[in-house]
């Protein structure tokens, strides 16, 4: 037996199992009515707006991520240690079947399975896709980062399954792998940046109106009063979180990392047409240290203005391989210590452990 057919063999006997029962056509059939539902009420929503098949797209696949992430879990928690308390472990141990094979063949069986229920909500992506002009890259590419990001969740699932005895604590394990990077993350970066502050030190110029008698006339370009000075002078500070000190965090967050990967589409004005693209200008902003002495004057309305989007994106430094460099890092370390775990022969077992 080569090896790419050891791994095939584990993984196909653990799909028949799965297909020839009930739970997983049910908890399929719960997820196709969920995203259908969420299609609708999100289509009507955003019905009223101009341009609604970018940001209709980007959010249903957020969606999509969200469920996906909470159901692989439940698919891959148990792969390795549900045979072992099933007993069955043991028989397939003795065969030619090495433990490379076997973790990786569970691993496949749990990442296909989770592929499922992104085939399933192809129809609504396909849906939002065909609804407006969203960009085939993006498409693309969104699909592929959930493709990935699926089977790190997987691999998670399968190599805890291997290392922890039980399911139950494998299973919640995982789960809470799963919230700490996409809520733990956004959690760790809010801490980290209220625990570091500047001073920021602002002079601003305004005119005196009180002095003024008569109509002030503006200019039509750049909206500065025309006739005028800015005499009155005043210096105020405040402290300001330093975000761009832990903003790397966010880095490791997989709707981040989904944000971060596209090739964002602009209006007119350099705004974001889609949820990724605000994403991203999120997380690019707070990467930008803040200036910590400031002016401002009425009578200069350009030193009011802020950087648009594009020009924050244009202008700061994407992390999302970063990020997806940091997932499947972990994934492929779980999946390394649950071959590890279950070689055989085994010289020490846990106490409590059954041989078959």
């Amino acid at each position: 037996m080569n090896v790419f057919s050891g791994m095939w063999t584990i993984a196909s006997i653990d799909l028949r199992q799965r297909l020839r029962g009930l739970a997983w056509y049910v908890l399929l059939g719960v997820f196709f009515v969920i995203v259908l539902a969420v299609t609708i009420v999100a289509t009507i929503a955003l019905s009223y707006e101009s341009d609604p098949g970018d940001a209709l797209y980007s959010t249903i696949v957020y969606f999509v991520l969200l469920l996906a992430s909470l159901t692989a879990p439940a698919l891959s928690g148990n792969a390795i240690n549900g045979d072992r308390e099933a007993g069955t472990l043991a028989t397939t141990q003795v065969t030619l079947v090495s433990s490379t094979q076997l973790v990786i063949g569970k691993w496949l069986a749990a990442w296909l399975s989770s592929l499922a229920y992104l085939v399933a909500a192809v129809p609504f992506l396909v849906w939002c896709f065909i609804l407006s002009g969203v960009h085939p890259a993006t498409a693309a590419v969104s699909l592929l980062i959930l493709i990935v990001l699926l089977g790190v969740v997987s691999a998670v699932g399968v190599g805890l399954s291997g290392l922890m005895r039980r399911p139950l604590f494998s299973i919640v394990a995982t789960y809470l792998v799963v919230a700490l990077l996409s809520v733990g993350t956004l959690i760790a970066f809010g801490l980290g940046s209220l625990a570091f502050r500047s001073t920021v030190t602002v002079t601003s110029h305004a005119v005196d109106w009180s002095q003024i008698t008569g109509e002030v006339t503006y200019d039509p370009k750049t909206g500065a009063p025309i006739g005028v000075e800015c005499t009155l002078t005043d210096t105020y500070v405040y402290d300001t979180p330093r975000a761009d000190y832990v903003w790397w965090i966010l880095a490791a967050n997989p709707y981040v990392v989904i944000a971060d990967a596209q090739p964002t589409q602009f209006d007119v004005t350099g705004n974001p047409t889609d949820l990724f693209g605000w994403t991203k200008t999120a997380v690019r902003q707070v990467q930008i240290p803040p200036e910590l002495e400031q002016s401002w004057s009425e009578c200069e309305p350009s030193s009011w203005q802020s950087p648009t989007p594009e020009e924050i994106i244009a202008t700061t430094t994407p992390s999302w391989f970063v990020g997806l460099a940091i997932h499947v890092a972990l994934g492929a370390l779980l999946l390394i210590g649950a071959v590890s775990a279950t070689r055989t022969p085994a010289v020490r077992l846990p106490a409590g452990s059954r041989i078959a």
